[in-house]
C-alpha cells in the first residue's frame, strides 16, 4: 500500500514539520507494494508528479479516470484526498482518506495524512485534535514504534494540556529522533507546564544547541512556558534564536511580553518598539507599549502611545479609559474627567467607565455631578459595594448628608469597604455635631484599619472640635506618621498650632503652603475613592 502523501507546496505547517521531523528529501512519497512498471503505479506516480507540479485540475481527471479502471483502490483514495487538502475542501479531503484507511486497515500513509489534516483545521472542528489523537492511535496499535504518530500524539497532547501523557509518547521516540529540536522543544514545554525545573532547564540547554532549533518550535512552547511561569526560558530561548537569525515580528513582539513579565522593562519596551513596522502598528501593540512605559513611571510616554492609538481607533472607548487614568497620575485631573467623559460616551453602559466619570467627576466645582455615574454604575453592578461606598462619599461631598447616609451604611457591611464607609459617617457626624456617634464611626474605621491616615487625622479633628489639644496632636502626628504629606491632617496641624500659639505655627504654615503647590487634596481623595488601575480590563 501507500506510504504517507506529503506536500511541500502545501501551508500545512503540521506535515510541512513532519518533513523536517522525519528528515525526508523528498515531501511527496509513495509506496504502492507492487512492481513500479505496473500501469496502476505509472497512474500513481503520474498523479504524485502532477501534485508536485500544482497541477491539481489535471491530477483530479488522471485519478477519475484512474477510479474507473481501479475502483476500490485505496492508494487514489488517498491520493484524491491530498487533492482536496490542498484545494482547502477539508471534509472531500477527511472522506477520502476515511475511505483509503477502511479499504485497507493498515494503510500508515493515508492515517497519518488524515491526522495532519484534522491538526491543521482544528479551527474550523472542534473535535479535530481528538480525532487525530484516534487516527495515531490507530496507527499506534499496530505498529507501537511509528515516529510520526508517536512524535504527533506527543504534540497534540502538549497542546491539550496533557503534559504527561504528551511524555509517554516522546519517550517512544528512538534516542535519536528525541534530540532533535522537534522533540526537544515538546519535552521543554510539558517539564515546565509541571513545574519540573530540573528537567525543563535541561531540555532548554539542549534545545538552545540544537542545530535545527527554530522559531516554529518555540510557537509551540509559548503556551506551555507561560503556564509553568517560565518566562525566564521564554526570553533565553528567544534570544538565542534572534542569535542565529533575525526574530520575526511576531516573536519581537513575544519576547517583548516576555521581558515585561520578567520585569526587564527597558528591554521589553525596547522588543516593542522593534516589532513596530508599517504592516504591524496596531492598537493592541501600542497598548502594550503604553502598558510597559506606564510600569517605568514614563506617564508622558504612555500618553503618547495611548494617543496614537486613539488616531488609529477613535471610536474605541477603551482608549480613553485608559487615557484618564494615566492623567490622574501625572495630577491631570481635568485632561482625566475629559477622557472618562469621551469614553462613557462612546459606551454609556460600561460600569468602570461610568465609576471612573463620577470619581473624576466628585471634585469638580458641584460634587453632585458625579452623583449620576455612581448611580448607574449601582444600577449596571447592583451587588458591588464599591459602587454603594462611592456613591455614598459624592453625596458627602455635595453635602447631601442624609441622602448619603443610607448608602455608607450598606458599605460598612462588607469589609473590603467598611473601615471607609465608617471614616465617612464619623465625617458627617461632626459635620453635625454629633460627636459621640462621630468617635465610635473613626474608632470602627480604625479597628478595620490601624493604618488609615484619613481616620487618624479626623480623629485630631474631632479632638480638636472637643477642645482636647493633647490628644488631638496625638491623632494628628499618628496621621503623619503614615504619611507625612497628608493634605487634612498637616491642615488641622496647623490649626493646632495656631489654637495653641504655637512657636511652630510659621513652619508649619510655610510647610501646608508647599504642600498645596505639590499635591492638592482634590487628587489625593480621587486617587483613595478609585481603585481601577490603567490597562485592566473594563
Amino acid at each position: 500500500m501507500s506510504g504517507p502523501i506529503t506536500v511541500k507546496s502545501t501551508p500545512i505547517s503540521v506535515m510541512v514539520l513532519t518533513v523536517l521531523f522525519l528528515g525526508a528529501t523528498s515531501a511527496l512519497r509513495a509506496d504502492s507494494g507492487k512492481s513500479a512498471s505496473s500501469q496502476r503505479d505509472q497512474k500513481i506516480l503520474q498523479v504524485q508528479q502532477l501534485i508536485e507540479d500544482h497541477n491539481l485540475a489535471e491530477a483530479r481527471r488522471l485519478i477519475s479516470t484512474a477510479i474507473k479502471q481501479f475502483p476500490r483502490d485505496p492508494g487514489f483514495d488517498n491520493l484524491l484526498g491530498v487533492i482536496a487538502a490542498q484545494e482547502g475542501k477539508y471534509e472531500e479531503a477527511e472522506s477520502s482518506f476515511d475511505r483509503a484507511v477502511k479499504r485497507e486497515p493498515k494503510f500508515t500513509g493515508a492515517y497519518l495524512n488524515l491526522g495532519r489534516l484534522y491538526q491543521e483545521n482544528s479551527g474550523a472542528d472542534r473535535q479535530a485534535g481528538q480525532k487525530a489523537l484516534q487516527v495515531y492511535a490507530h496507527v499506534l496499535a499496530y505498529d507501537p514504534e511509528n515516529s510520526e504518530a508517536n512524535y504527533q500524539s506527543a504534540l497534540l497532547l502538549l497542546q491539550q494540556n496533557a503534559y504527561r501523557n504528551s511524555l509517554r509518547y516522546l519517550d517512544r521516540l528512538p534516542a535519536e529522533i528525541q534530540t532533535r529540536s522537534q522533540a526537544l522543544a515538546i519535552a521543554c514545554a510539558d517539564y515546565s507546564a509541571l513545574g519540573d525545573r530540573t528537567r525543563s532547564d535541561g531540555a532548554a540547554a539542549r534545545l538552545s544547541s540544537a542545530a535545527d532549533f527554530s522559531e516554529l518550535d518555540m510557537r509551540q512552547m509559548l503556551v506551555p512556558l507561560q503556564a509553568g511561569k517560565r518566562d525566564d526560558l521564554m526570553v533565553s530561548l528567544l534570544q538565542n534564536l534572534n542569535t542565529r537569525q533575525a526574530l520575526s515580528v511576531e516573536m519581537r513582539h513575544t519576547l517583548g511580553l516576555a521581558y515585561e513579565r520578567t520585569h526587564q522593562l527597558a528591554e521589553a519596551r525596547a522588543a516593542l518598539e522593534h516589532a513596530v513596522t508599517r504592516e504591524t502598528l496596531s492598537v493592541a501593540l501600542l497598548l502594550d507599549l503604553a502598558r510597559v512605559a506606564y510600569e517605568q513611571h514614563d506617564f508622558q510616554g504612555s500618553l503618547g502611545y495611548l494617543a496614537h492609538a486613539q488616531d488609529l481607533e477613535p471610536k474605541n472607548a477603551s482608549l480613553y479609559y485608559y487615557f484618564g487614568f494615566v492623567c490622574v497620575d501625572l495630577n491631570l485631573i481635568a485632561e482625566a474627567r475629559n477622557a472618562f467623559e469621551k469614553a462613557v460616551k462612546l459606551d454609556p453602559k460600561n460600569p468602570n467607565y461610568n465609576y471612573a466619570m463620577g470619581a473624576a467627576s466628585a471634585f469638580r466645582h458641584d460634587p453632585a455631578e458625579a452623583v449620576p455615574y455612581f448611580q448607574k454604575y449601582l444600577k449596571l453592578r447592583p451587588q458591588d459595594p464599591r459602587g454603594k461606598l462611592a456613591l455614598g462619599a459624592a453625596l458627602f461631598r455635595a453635602k447631601d448628608y442624609d441622602a448619603a447616609d443610607p448608602w455608607l451604611r450598606e458599605a460598612v457591611k462588607t469589609p473590603p469597604t467598611a473601615s471607609t464607609a465608617h471614616y465617612y459617617l464619623g465625617c458627617i457626624a461632626i459635620q453635625e455635631g454629633r460627636l459621640d456617634e462621630a468617635h465610635s464611626e473613626l474608632e470602627e474605621a480604625l479597628k478595620g484599619n490601624a493604618k488609615y491616615a484619613d481616620a487618624w487625622a479626623e480623629l485630631g479633628q474631632y479632638h480638636l472640635v472637643q477642645k482636647d489639644y493633647g490628644e488631638a496632636g496625638k491623632d494628628i502626628r499618628q496621621a503623619l506618621e503614615i504619611n507625612p504629606d497628608h493634605y487634612a491632617a498637616n491642615f488641622y496641624l496647623l490649626n493646632l498650632y495656631t489654637r495653641t500659639r504655637d512657636p511652630q505655627r510659621e513652619a508649619q504654615a510655610r510647610r501646608f503652603e508647599e504642600l498645596k503647590k505639590l499635591l492638592d487634596e482634590k487628587t489625593r481623595e480621587f486617587l483613595r475613592i478609585v481603585e481601577v488601575r490603567p490597562f485592566e480590563e473594563p
